[in-house]
């Protein structure tokens, strides 16, 4: 029995060092590897990330503790204290996928096809952007058409579904965004809460409707940044992750 008992013991306790080990934040498994994850953030280093207005990785706004990547608070202003952070080349069919962790009130985003060469002065960059948001306190919530600006909408355009899992303040909630060609998609969770055909008839409609129809040929670039949005709430990410999807007609 005691035996019995120990080789028991040495089965659980094997069974929670794999389990620790493949739940390590800002890690790939050998399963992710092979089917062609890499990183953007390794949670130690900015590496991979530089300013929307400029080479470097800005100096203040934004800090790296504790495996999390974390905007700082700065009252809520858009743009923030040091502005977005974009990555350091642009991405065309890919699927990305983020945690995030929002406190009370707090504002944030996920843009991708980021131009930043639009939109220098104040304010944030140019791009299509998955919304990260608390609902119930921010102001934001309430305003655009049909909830289009509410967590994990196509910000300004979509809405997100109404029936979408969300964590509460505090917990972790995973961002998944995919892109092929056309085609995109915002996931929550593990369930998909908007989806949409770039190029077409009511795509166009949705810009021209929407603050983006100043910028012409607004969510048709074919390549472009993906951006982390200081708007000057506190909110973490971690376990960052992309692999490139083969290019569709």
């Amino acid at each position: 029995m005691r035996i019995q008992a120990g080789l028991f013991a040495v089965v659980v306790l094997a069974g929670s060092v794999l389990a620790s080990a493949q739940a390590s934040p800002n890690t790939l498994t050998k399963k992710e590897v092979a089917q062609g994850w890499k990183l953007l953030f390794d949670g130690k280093t900015t590496d991979g990330w530089r300013s929307s207005h400029g080479p470097a990785f800005p100096a203040t706004g934004w800090e790296v503790k504790d495996g999390l990547l974390t905007v700082t608070d700065t009252g809520g202003e858009e743009g923030g204290d040091a502005g977005d952070i974009i990555t350091t080349r642009k991405y065309a069919n890919f699927e990305l996928t983020a945690e995030f962790r929002i406190t009370r009130g707090a504002n944030s985003g996920i843009k991708y096809f980021v131009d930043p060469e639009l939109n220098k002065g104040p304010g944030s960059s140019i791009g299509m952007e998955y919304q990260i948001l608390d609902d119930a306190v921010h102001p934001d919530a309430k305003k655009g058409v049909n909830g289009d600006r509410t967590l994990a909408s196509l910000y300004d355009m979509i809405p997100s579904a109404k029936d979408k899992p969300v964590k509460p303040i505090g917990e972790w909630n995973t961002a998944r965004i995919v892109i092929r060609g056309a085609h995109g998609e915002h996931w929550l969770n593990d369930k998909k809460v908007v989806e949409y055909e770039r190029f077409t008839p009511q795509f166009r409609k949705l810009v021209a409707d929407s603050k983006y129809h100043v910028w012409p040929h607004f969510g048709e670039l074919h390549d472009g940044y993906i951006l982390l949005q200081d708007h000057g709430f506190p909110v973490s990410f971690r376990n960052i992750k992309i692999r490139e999807l083969p290019p569709t007609p």
